[in-house]
């Protein structure tokens, strides 16, 4: 099984997935591995990569919201998720409301926050997500969500985390998936746990995964899997972690490299 994180691994900075990625993808598929695209992204901004990739015709997997969601690419059903208890994302939404921050949360395919501001406008274009605005996010906050993100000043958000850890202890999952997105999951929720479930579901023994990555959202992932890969763009903590480092970058097709050195 080969696991592909999307953002600053797969996808290009423009983000289009190159005609040597792609093939090489599906070259992979034709010799019998099953891929999953793993992603903090929501179901609705990942699925048209899986169709780039052919998903939609043959059984796959999308691992989304960073694990709290996976969906069969075949059929388009989810078959697991879980969400943050609504009594957790309050006190997450009035700390952070409190410092400054503004919050976000995903339903429908749409993108909710708190406030206007600049590092929400950029996901926006990133994710191609419709963004709105909700006055009373509290009260819609109040239902629970899959995940949630703050967005904000990398320097900032570090003290925040540290605040965040010091309240909720084991009750979430912490992580900067950029360094500008403080997000925040249900607890024991992450790529690597989603992994493994994808893997009990097809019977793939964990030393026939590998994975590739580049950012904290990744870790997990890449320590789980039978070979974890770091992309040569990496965050240098998960470049420490990584069974590989590939030489190439996002750009430089570094997920092809690897899949024809070590998979085809």
């Amino acid at each position: 099984m080969l696991a592909l994180d999307l953002d600053d691994t797969l996808l290009r900075s423009d983000l289009s997935i190159s005609y040597r990625s792609r093939n090489a993808i599906k070259k992979a598929v034709a010799a019998g591995v099953k891929v999953v695209l793993a992603s903090g992204r929501v179901p609705a901004s990942i699925e048209r990569y899986a169709g780039m990739l052919g998903m939609r015709r043959h059984a796959g997997y999308l691992i989304c919201n960073n694990g709290s969601t996976i969906q069969d690419s075949l059929s388009g059903d989810i078959i697991y998720e879980i969400s943050i208890e609504p009594e957790i994302v309050l006190t997450v939404f009035d700390l952070a409301d409190a410092e400054g921050f503004p919050v976000q949360i995903y339903e429908d395919g749409i993108m909710y926050v708190s406030r206007d501001n600049e590092y929400t406008e950029y996901d926006e274009k990133l994710t191609g997500l419709r963004q709105v605005v909700v006055a009373n996010f509290r009260s819609m906050a109040a239902r629970g969500c899959h995940k949630m993100i703050i967005p904000g000043d990398p320097m900032l958000l570090v003290p925040l985390e540290k605040l965040f850890r010091s309240v909720f202890e084991d009750k979430v999952t912490l992580f900067t998936s950029k360094p500008y997105y403080l997000e925040i999951l249900p607890a024991n929720t992450d790529k690597g746990t989603a992994l493994a479930k994808v893997s009990a579901f097809l019977n793939i023994n964990q030393n026939e995964v590998l994975a590739i990555g580049d950012s904290m959202n990744d870790e997990a992932m890449i320590r789980w899997a039978g070979t974890g890969v770091a992309m040569a763009n990496s965050d240098e903590r998960i470049k420490n972690i990584a069974d590989l480092v590939t030489e190439y970058s996002n750009d430089d097709d570094g997920v092809a490299e690897i899949i024809e050195k070590y998979i085809l």
